[in-house]
């Protein structure tokens, strides 16, 4: 599938921005792996998406490598307080619904893929694994950025997108990794 085309339809289901890159010039960092056992969004060791169950930062990045084109996407959101967690995980909810809505768009038209999304899978409250069950919903779920210990504002930078976006705004960022 065309790249054009591609970033056309994330720009349609509303991201602020689109770039496609090879895999291999993601940065990965298992640094980021402990921003997830601090479990301060309550998912480690509760969601298959999160860590332990997700792999092993090198297993991540494999997961990654093993594909060669990976679409970075990004929303930007007004949130008037950082401090603001209600607020911060609509954002995040809404951009992983958007990614969802792309993925559909692109799996139909032979674009297969997974996706990275701007925080742990959230498709089931709770996740299937609290419960001893199988996931759900194999085929959309995601794992956050940390989870892949991907460096996050040198993948943004290379994409010459805002990472920090000023005050008052926040950005979001998740990727279809995809060929």
């Amino acid at each position: 599938m065309e790249q054009e085309k591609i970033i056309a339809y994330a720009v349609e289901e509303g991201f602020a921005a689109a770039a496609v890159v090879d895999t291999n010039n993601i940065v990965f960092d298992p640094m980021f792996r402990p921003y997830c056992e601090e479990n301060l969004c309550g998912q480690y060791n509760a969601n298959y998406s999160c860590p332990p169950a997700c792999g092993s930062p090198d297993a991540m990045k494999q997961k990654i490598l093993s594909h060669r084109k990976a679409l970075v996407l990004q929303t930007i959101w007004e949130i008037a307080d950082y401090s603001d967690n209600q607020a911060i995980k609509q954002a995040k909810k809404e951009h992983n619904a958007a990614e969802i809505r792309l993925v559909k768009r692109l799996r139909a038209e032979g674009c297969d893929g997974f996706i990275v999304g701007a925080s742990g899978c959230a498709l089931c409250s709770p996740c299937a694994q609290t419960l001893g069950q199988p996931c759900k919903f194999p085929e959309y779920q995601y794992s956050c950025m940390s989870a892949y210990c991907i460096f996050v504002k040198k993948l943004a930078d290379a994409c010459g997108m805002e990472y920090s976006c000023g005050q008052g705004l926040l950005a979001f960022f998740g990727m279809y990794v995809y060929e």
